[in-house]
């Protein structure tokens, strides 16, 4: 128990909330759990109550005030905060020891300290050995013999080499197990809680854009397994709904089947957790697969993230992704689709190497390959220890940056009285992909969502490539291409497109803010959903595609062949949830279209079978009468899982005189 006279310790790990949820602050807990149990005293240090959360940053200055050392644990989200933060308890405090550590402080932080004077020590990589050094040594300043430190002694910078990492993970206490967590739960009743959980540290591979194999080498160290069930029971004993899982490749070791499988036990025997989120390991085909369907079986996780960033080889070398094999991700798409398990492939814009066409390319390979249900496509941005960060690799590639502020998809505008902004570096040019072509590319994108995987055009696109052996990529370019002039409303859909995309070179928000909409930031292709539904303007929408798929394939096929397209709009257009339907519907075809559908959804065989059907489509299992609603669980929601039709049964249609 601390005395009158012990240190008293201020820890912050900011993190942004959503929908009302915070996370434990796991790596600070993980600091003050080293330290009780390895310091030579424990009673001389008083801990007080973490910050977890964005507030005015006045009011974490006023609860920082009493303490003598204040430690920072720093990222992407919270840099700024963080270091205005520590700005102000140094100009009330010149003597309060101010320390960052986290992925955010630079791995040669010399610029940093210069420029930030009032942070006193970073730490580097591990960070619960080196804290323990650090408070050990408190009063003094002396920390000549610390591994992983850097400093300012007077005008002279100082960078200790960092020591060697945890062999034995069992070191470091469980701050789920050690009580760590149970006086802030305690304190906050009310709040929701997210879960941040590591079974091991490391990562094999050295992806040029991720400060994560950089930080860690390549050894992956593994916690206890014990341990490791000890905490699920924690999880689910304290009702946390939705945890994050912290490994860089979560199915990389042989134990990860088991683990898998016992978070699933618990949750069927509790109900608790409702979620467990991973990143997904590389090249395992056979564990990644299994790990992924045990947790899609029990509900775990809403969707397998498929990471390829790019698939064209030239990228994957520039970005030292060579060694990662694209045939496992694109085995493991087909797999989880044959188990009606959904998918969605990671592509990040703006690689070095990648070029319009072969971005776009790969795109076409993606859905063809079958990925019908999401690829998200993610803005490249720099993190300041990953190699993509340095001055040298950038110039090599000819890689051009602007400062954007850091917005979070379907996140709130929110607006403290006493705040700063967050920023990140955004890729928006390099030498294989010019400005123009970023903001061509960024727009088929976005036209490639609104078509294929929001649902609104993706059977027309299906049957048009199976009648005419067109490509995905040339119906999609035939949309960007529609002159104004002709297609007034898919000509200013895609004008609309290049202007967000240009909004975004000149440091706009990644996303579209909409106060009319949920108050939220939208990506720019639900964005026109939205608008078209509050428009009325599907109608409008639909004559034009047609007339835009219609001149791309005829010449092509037969005339009567051609004639299919009309059935294959017409069902798609009944089947896009509405807001204010409130009477089922059906539609007659001569071909079975949903029957194709279906098949190449599931990656089954497949062929286009004529054979005279009725699409009976239920549209009152659940009437939107409000819009918001509708925008909410239709549009946000359906997101991932690509829930934006109704559902529907086919029948045989009957001749009549006929039994």
């Amino acid at each position: 128990m601390a005395t009158a006279t012990a240190v008293k310790i201020g820890l912050v790990q900011i993190n942004n909330s959503f929908s009302g949820q915070n996370y434990l602050p796991y790596s600070i807990a993980l600091l003050e759990g080293y330290a009780k149990e390895h310091a030579a005293d424990p009673d001389r240090y008083d801990f007080q109550a973490p910050i977890y959360k964005r507030m005015p940053i006045g009011q974490i200055v006023k609860q920082l005030s009493g303490v003598a050392i204040a430690g920072f644990s720093t990222y992407v989200w919270n840099a700024r905060i963080s270091l205005e933060v520590a700005r102000r308890l140094k100009e009330a405090d010149p003597d309060k020891l101010i320390m960052f550590g986290g992925p955010q402080v630079p791995d040669d932080p010399e610029n940093f300290m210069r420029e930030n004077r009032f942070v006193d020590v970073c730490a580097h990589n591990e960070g619960e050995k080196i804290f323990l050094d650090l408070i050990e040594a408190y009063p003094g300043r002396d920390w000549s013999e610390i591994p992983g430190v850097s400093y300012l002694d007077g005008k002279k910078f100082i960078h200790n080499p960092n020591g060697p990492r945890f062999r034995d993970l069992e070191e470091v206490p469980s701050p789920f197990l050690n009580g760590a967590f149970d006086a802030v739960m305690a304190a906050n009743p009310d709040e929701k809680w997210i879960g941040l959980w590591e079974t091991n540290r490391g990562c094999p591979f050295q992806c040029t854009f991720c400060d994560w194999g950089s930080a860690t080498a390549a050894k992956v160290n593994k916690f206890e397994d014990d341990r490791l069930m000890r905490e699920i029971q924690w999880f689910s004993d304290n009702k946390i709904e939705y945890i994050f899982c912290c490994d860089a490749n979560f199915g990389i070791q042989k134990r990860d089947v088991d683990i898998a499988t016992h978070v699933a036990k618990i949750k069927e025997e509790t109900g608790y957790p409702h979620a467990l989120s991973v990143q997904n390991t590389k090249n395992a085909t056979e564990r990644a697969y299994l790990t992924q369907k045990i947790l899609a079986d029990s509900g775990l996780n809403k969707g397998v993230a498929l990471s390829m960033q790019s698939v064209d080889m030239g990228t994957l070398e520039s970005i030292k992704r060579q060694n990662i094999s694209l045939d496992t991700y694109m085995e493991l798409q087909r797999r989880f689709t044959r188990d009606r398990v959904e998918t969605y492939s990671d592509l990040i814009l703006g690689l070095p190497g990648e070029t319009y066409d072969s971005f776009v390319r790969g795109v076409d390979m993606l859905i063809q390959n079958g990925q019908h249900n999401r690829i998200q496509f993610n803005n490249l941005s720099i993190l300041p220890n990953a190699e993509m960060g340095s001055p040298e690799y950038q110039k090599k590639y000819g890689m051009v940056t602007v400062v954007t502020e850091i917005i979070n998809i379907h996140g709130e505008r929110v607006q403290l009285e006493d705040d700063v902004t967050e920023v990140q570096d955004l890729v928006i040019e390099t030498a294989a992909m010019p400005q123009e072509d970023w903001r061509r590319t960024r727009s088929f994108c976005w036209m490639t969502a609104l078509l294929h995987f929001d649902k609104l055009f993706q059977i027309p696109l299906m049957v048009a490539h199976e009648i005419s052996g067109i490509g995905y990529r040339d119906m999609i370019e035939a949309f960007m291409e529609a002159k104004t002039e002709e297609y007034p409303l898919i000509g200013g859909i895609r004008d609309f497109f290049l202007s967000e995309a240009e909004s975004i070179q000149g440091g706009g928000p990644e996303y579209v803010f909409s106060k009319e909409w949920l108050g939220v930031y939208w990506p720019a292709d639900e964005y026109v959903f939205i608008r078209m539904t509050a428009n009325n303007q599907f109608e409008d929408f639909y004559r034009e595609a047609e007339t835009i798929l219609k001149n791309l394939v005829t010449g092509k096929v037969p005339n009567a062949t051609v004639d299919v397209l009309d059935e294959a709009i017409m069902v798609n257009g009944a089947l896009v949830r509405q807001p204010y339907v409130d009477t089922d519907t059906s539609v007659d075809t001569t071909y079975d279209i949903m029957a194709f559908y279906h098949a190449v959804r599931n990656g089954e065989e497949s062929s286009l079978v004529e054979a005279p059907t009725t699409v009976a489509i239920n549209r009152t299992d659940k009437v939107y009468t409000d819009f918001q609603e509708w925008c909410r669980e239709i549009v946000w929601w359906g997101n991932k899982k690509g829930a934006y039709l109704y559902t529907n049964q086919v029948t045989s249609k009957e001749l009549a005189g006929h039994y």
